[in-house]
């Protein structure tokens, strides 16, 4: 049996199209993202613009062409953060349910996390006994985790996706160090549930589960190494010293200088500064001393709750 897993995000929506056998295995056949930026212009004010509008209407319209092309069984669709919180957003499931048939889920920011968790779970081997801080930063939102391989601990979805992020503060380009210091102040007053939560579950390191930290392995790898240390992989030990030599790089650097970054995709050019602020205040506020890459997360956490139903 084929099945599609589309992840609707608030920056790109992903599809993951994989076949499913009977001994609870499966291959994956394709996947891709779009960049469509629902954010853009009206996150702040909860609703998505005409032109981001269209942009995921097409890019699920594209999908569907892969889609079909796999002979895919069944489609699941998920939306997060843009989705739920914008006022159009019914609107948006309407229409691709109209014109593309396509049915969307839209998920809560406590089952986004649980997802999240069960696709990083898939991707690293996490401990049975030492907890780590999941991290899945977005457009709209950024979900934190505690857990241990068999347990989640503790789980919250915060309205500090990147996307939101750029969109309250218009950072100069390059920012300003005024600016990094309003942002990390913001930040210190929002995350203050997760400042209680990691003082009862004490954590021994970060996991980032895709997106932001993909582009951060990526421009660590094309610095430091080579751009085929991933393949094959679903996981990648970050080396913090290079986490910060990158944060350094990108906290000093203007759009331009990124859009010319090697392992930087142009979708993230915009946000990556602010995503960069937010892990490096993490690993900053809790002593982070090690830091993995999770290339698994929501869709592939859809996949492992469909297989074990």
């Amino acid at each position: 049996m084929k099945i599609a897993i589309i992840d609707l995000g608030t920056n790109t929506f992903n599809l993951l199209i994989v076949e499913l056998h009977p001994d609870n295995c499966y291959t994956p056949l394709f996947q891709n993202k779009i960049s469509v930026k629902l954010g853009e212009g009206g996150i702040t004010n909860n609703h998505i613009g005409q032109e981001p509008f269209e942009r995921g209407l097409q890019a699920l319209a594209d999908h569907l062409v892969e889609i079909k092309k796999y002979k895919c069984e069944k489609i699941m669709a998920f939306a997060t953060s843009a989705m739920r919180e914008a006022s159009n957003g019914k609107e948006f499931v309407q229409q691709a349910k109209e014109k593309l048939n396509i049915d969307i889920q839209v998920i809560s920011g406590d089952k986004e996390a649980e997802l999240i968790y069960y696709g990083v779970r898939k991707a690293v081997d996490m401990d049975e006994q030492a907890k780590s801080l999941i991290i899945d930063i977005g457009g709209g939102s950024t979900e934190f985790i505690i857990a241990t391989k068999n347990e989640i601990f503790w789980k919250q979805s915060f309205l500090l996706g990147a996307a939101r992020l750029l969109e309250i503060f218009k950072p100069s380009d390059p920012i300003t160090v005024e600016e990094v210091d309003s942002i990390n102040s913001y930040l210190q007053k929002e995350l203050q549930p997760l400042f209680e939560a990691v003082k009862k579950y004490p954590v021994v390191e970060l996991i980032g589960s895709s997106g932001s930290f993909d582009s951060l392995a990526e421009m660590i790898a094309h610095k430091y190494f080579t751009p085929d240390i991933f393949e094959g992989k679903t996981d990648f030990e970050f080396h913090i010293p290079h986490c910060l030599e990158i944060y350094e790089i990108l906290i000093k650097s203007t759009k331009q200088e990124r859009l010319n970054m090697k392992g930087l995709v142009r979708m993230r050019v915009d946000m990556m500064v602010i995503s960069a602020i937010l892990v490096h205040f993490v690993v900053q506020n809790f002593a982070i001393e090690k830091m993995r890459l999770s290339t698994f997360s929501l869709k592939e956490g859809v996949l492992y709750e469909l297989m074990n139903a």
